[in-house]
């Protein structure tokens, strides 16, 4: 069954469109103000980060981000129940830890997702060998499990990945945690052209997408991008308050504009 993730992506891949997910850290300051800013500036859908003490893939302005939320008392409840009672108005997704999840109990998290609204889960640190429970769970519950493909697995594993992928594909652009770089990494564009060869699943290239322009390049293969490091670090920037929306706003609008004039 195809979920309200991947229906939306399609939508905009079909269109003719490219896809932009902005991932935003939840419990950071107004934070659900952010995700709707997000949506309504042309995101086709938003990731919310559900902060960990140990985030492995997470580079500095992100694990900054989780750092201020949970002082601030960010835990995985109240941040699902409040993205639940949040209007949206674009499917959303969640990217979190095993540890947290496994914490909770996997068919637990999972359904409270489903019953939160929330269309999918990114878990990077749950190897495709090890994703067994988790994907049971969340399939049974409805709940979209977007995998990760890194750039050095070989054919045959990303076979075995984009079987199990739910949603989109996440193409991680190069080796390394999250982050802001000058420049597109060359191994964006070929995990994107290996993953589209296999699949029909939409593939979004994240991790060192930094600007508009790295975005259009890397669509010249890929279905679209996810853009987190940039969009936080100007919410961190802006003091994380009401003010942030608005820099959210602009950035995701800039990402937008330049994607849809290719």
């Amino acid at each position: 069954m195809v979920g309200p993730l991947e229906t939306a992506l399609r939508a905009r891949r079909d269109a003719g469109g490219k896809c932009l997910v902005p991932y935003l850290t939840g419990g950071l300051g107004e934070w659900v103000t952010h995700v709707q800013a997000a949506a309504a500036a042309g995101a086709d859908a938003v990731e919310v980060g559900i902060p960990f003490s140990d985030p492995v893939m997470d580079g500095p302005v992100i694990q900054e981000a989780s750092e201020l939320a949970l002082r601030a008392g960010a835990n995985p409840p109240d941040l699902i129940d409040e993205l639940g009672r949040t209007e949206v108005g674009v499917p959303t997704a969640v990217m979190t830890y095993a540890n947290l999840v496994d914490r909770a109990g996997w068919t637990r998290f999972a359904s409270s997702l489903a019953a939160a609204g929330v269309a999918g889960a990114i878990l990077p640190d749950i190897p495709l060998e090890e994703t067994g429970p988790w994907c049971e769970a969340a399939d049974g519950a409805g709940v979209e499990t977007v995998l990760l493909a890194a750039p050095t697995a070989p054919d045959e594993r990303l076979e075995r990945i984009v079987a199990r992928s739910r949603g989109f594909v996440y193409a991680v652009g190069l080796l390394g945690v999250t982050g802001e770089r000058s420049t597109l990494a060359d191994s964006a564009v070929v995990i994107a052209r290996r993953l589209k060869e296999v699949t029909d699943l939409p593939v979004l290239v994240g991790v060192g997408i930094s600007t508009p322009e790295q975005a259009v390049e890397v669509c010249g293969v890929a279905d679209g991008v996810v853009v987190g490091s940039a969009v936080v670090r100007r919410v961190l920037s802006a003091g994380a308050g009401a003010a942030a929306a608005e820099v959210v706003a602009d950035l995701v609008g800039s990402f937008r504009s330049a994607l849809d004039a290719g």
